[in-house]
């Protein structure tokens, strides 16, 4: 399971500076430091590797910033909020280089296999701001969860971009959203 972690960081790091056509196996067994055999053993295609990074990306999501947003928050329309602070954290901390499912997705169109693994990914981030959404007592709540995940991805898109603002931005757009949600002035 130590290789397989290896290999994965290696994947996500090179990924994340560069690009999923740009990084060949055979970079990716010389800097992960694996044997061919055993990189094939864990991995037997390329998109086999990249669809293993989707989901550790997802995770990540989960287990990192939605864990976090939900300590740092005491309601749903907090945590909606408190999501752009943890992004925005990563910003200043200069630990945000991309996500991944936006960056897939860009890359490899949503028709190709791992398009589709990353809509299917996004997919579950905005349920979870849907979910919220009703636990929140906002109205529309798939209008709302589309909207919420617009600024979230345009905040990505921007971070990526260097714009290290673009987190609190959001946020306050996301304020403004959650405000004319609950009265439901749409």
């Amino acid at each position: 399971m130590v290789t397989r972690a290896r290999v994965l960081n290696t994947a996500y790091e090179l990924f994340s500076r560069r690009s999923i056509r740009d990084v060949g196996v055979n970079e990716l067994i010389e800097t992960s430091g694996v044997a061919k055999s055993t990189f094939y053993r864990h991995f037997p295609s390329k998109d086999d590797l990249v669809k293993a990074v989707l989901a550790l990306q997802h995770e990540v999501w989960f287990e990192e910033i939605v864990a976090q947003a939900q300590r740092r928050s005491d309601t749903p329309e907090e945590e909606l909020l408190v999501i752009f602070d943890v992004f925005a954290d990563r910003l200043g901390s200069g630990g945000y280089k991309s996500n991944m499912l936006v960056r897939v997705l860009m890359e490899m169109g949503p028709d190709h296999p791992l398009g589709v693994a990353s809509v299917e990914y996004l997919a579950r981030i905005r349920g979870h701001a849907r979910v919220l959404a009703e636990d929140g007592g906002l109205e529309r709540c798939d209008l709302f969860a589309r909207a919420w995940h617009l600024l979230l991805k345009g905040s990505i898109i921007s971070a990526m971009e260097g714009d290290r603002e673009a987190a609190e931005l959001a946020k306050q757009m996301a304020t403004s959203l959650i405000e004319r949600h609950r009265r439901s002035v749409l």
